[in-house]
């Protein structure tokens, strides 16, 4: 059980208050600490005050929307990001994906697979595949596993990954040269919610190759294999900070 000095944060950005005082009621009822803000002005208030462990981001607010919000501070890695929306077709949540969130339920949504998909993601940020003293070299690459981020060694250039693809960059440099399934790193970094045909893990490599240099003119870094998943090719030094 989480004790008041270990719950959660989130910053829950809803435009409806009858629904914002609805999710907020669940979540704490969940265990979490929740702030409950109602456009994306508030938000950036409430960010000059405190760091959520997670923003729960409903996508038409007022003034600037959710998925603007999401291009602005997917970025920079500081939180998860849940979007919620009531569009609930593949597109939508692929634009999402594409912009740096981490998931998105559409609205209306059970209050169970609400929590189900915050704690989710919550568990994906705190990654048990590596202690956080822990860093790794490859390829001209420095990551740290406790200030999440991914530096060029040579410039001291920050690759700036949402915590989305930072977490999946974990798992793939915890495994080098072994095959991950989509379905594997399906459950490693968003869980079993999201049907067997989604394209989450796909938009998340492009994404992935892209930050970290992995374009067909160069090296690959990350390989496709055909009817298996990903390879991740370079080798990998692990040492203590």
């Amino acid at each position: 059980m989480e004790t008041p000095e270990n719950r959660r944060r989130i910053a829950l950005v809803e435009d409806d208050a009858e629904l914002r005082a609805l999710t907020a009621a669940m979540l704490e009822e969940g265990g979490f600490d929740v702030a409950s803000l109602g456009s994306a002005a508030e938000l950036d208030e409430h960010l000059l005050r405190d760091t959520p462990d997670l923003l729960l981001l409903d996508v038409m607010l007022p003034g600037e929307d959710g998925l603007s919000v999401c291009r602005r501070l997917a970025p920079q890695g500081r939180f998860g990001i849940l979007m919620l929306t009531a569009r609930g077709s593949d597109i939508d949540r692929i634009i999402g994906l594409e912009l740096g969130a981490d998931d998105y339920i559409a609205k209306p949504f059970n209050p169970r697979e609400l929590t189900a998909r915050v704690r989710a993601v919550l568990r994906r940020l705190r990654p048990d595949v590596a202690s956080p003293r822990d860093v790794a070299d490859f390829l001209g690459w420095r990551m740290d596993f406790a200030a999440r981020s991914l530096t060029d060694r040579e410039t001291g250039t920050d690759a700036r990954l949402s915590s989305g693809e930072f977490d999946l960059l974990v798992h793939f440099v915890m495994a080098p040269g072994r095959v991950l399934s989509r379905d594997h790193l399906l459950d490693v970094t968003r869980g079993r919610m999201s049907g067997p045909f989604d394209r989450a893990i796909d938009v998340q490599v492009s994404k992935l190759r892209r930050k970290i240099g992995d374009t067909p003119d160069t090296r690959e870094i990350i390989k496709t294999v055909r009817g298996g998943g990903y390879l991740f090719a370079p080798q990998v030094r692990r040492s203590r900070a």
